[in-house]
């Protein structure tokens, strides 16, 4: 039995087929953990919903926050731009399974055995643990409500900027999904800054990545994952905090960490020809 640790997807099934295929991964006795975003850029969003959704219980999965764009395109919040390549999953004949699926899918995952804390972006060092997984709920509750539309209407926005125990209604919601699915820099105050999508050698000053202060969640014996951010290569984090996005769907590779051994596997992108060409990644 083992646990293995994949960063985001973005419809590049075909290398997450191959990647797993390296370590004869077993369903019925392995478990698979995925950073988010399955979906959108790459060729493939329709085909990895179906395999992912069809490996049922072995999968331990958060939402990306092109994830929740699709929830919103398809809801008819948002737009369907062809860069995404979503036409093909919005016109399935089962995208109505595949949808209300992924809807019901958490933004935090936590297994106090391994250890292990895994958000989309990361986790905020305003928060403990306790708190996160207060606020996931809340997003995740209303996801898999009937007020979802709501909700995904409302998303879109980089303020409040800042934790308070006094933030309620959307606003709340919104901030909990930016930390989940969005952030990457933050004030010393661990503030947010949700504009700066640079590198974290070239941010502006006094800008840090999230994971550079201390952490709560780190300090409380825990292990952060996190996808979402590919220009970091998989770099520079410390000790407990793991960035697992590689960027495949960019020409990069598709990595995976076998947690038992902290064994690393990569995939390299079927589009690594295409690399020089394709668009630099951007956030929602």
């Amino acid at each position: 039995m083992s646990t293995y640790l994949i960063g985001d997807i973005h419809g590049c099934l075909d290398e997450l087929k191959a990647l797993l295929a390296q370590v004869d991964f077993n369903p019925v006795q392995d478990t698979l953990w995925l950073t988010g975003d399955l979906v959108a850029r790459g060729p493939n969003s329709l085909e990895v919903l179906r395999f992912v959704s069809g490996l049922g219980e072995s999968v331990r999965m958060v939402l990306g926050n092109h994830d929740l764009h699709l929830l919103a395109i398809y809801a008819g919040i948002s737009p369907n731009k062809p860069k995404d390549r979503l036409t093909p999953l919005l016109q399935a004949e089962d995208a109505d399974t595949l949808i209300n699926w992924l809807r019901r899918q958490p933004v935090l995952q936590v297994d106090d055995e391994l250890k292990l804390v895994m958000a989309h972006a990361g986790i905020t060092p305003q928060w403990d643990l306790e708190t996160a997984k207060v606020c996931a709920r809340e997003v995740e509750a209303i996801l898999s409500s009937d007020s979802y539309p709501l909700f995904l209407d409302a998303m879109y926005g980089d303020m409040p900027n800042n934790w308070s125990e006094e933030l309620s209604g959307l606003a709340r919601l919104r901030f909990s999904s930016n930390v989940f699915t969005r952030m990457r820099f933050c004030f010393p105050n661990g503030q947010l800054d949700m504009i700066c999508k640079d590198t974290p050698e070239n941010a502006p000053r006094p800008l840090k990545p999230w994971f550079a202060l201390p952490s709560p969640v780190v300090e409380q014996g825990y292990s952060i994952l996190f996808g979402h951010w590919a220009s970091l290569e998989g770099k520079g984090t410390p000790e407990g905090i793991y960035a697992l996005d590689t960027g495949c769907c960019w020409g990069g590779d598709l990595t995976m960490l076998r947690w038992e051994d902290q064994a690393w596997f990569t995939q390299p992108s079927n589009r690594r020809e295409e690399k020089d060409d394709l668009q630099a990644p951007s956030a929602l």
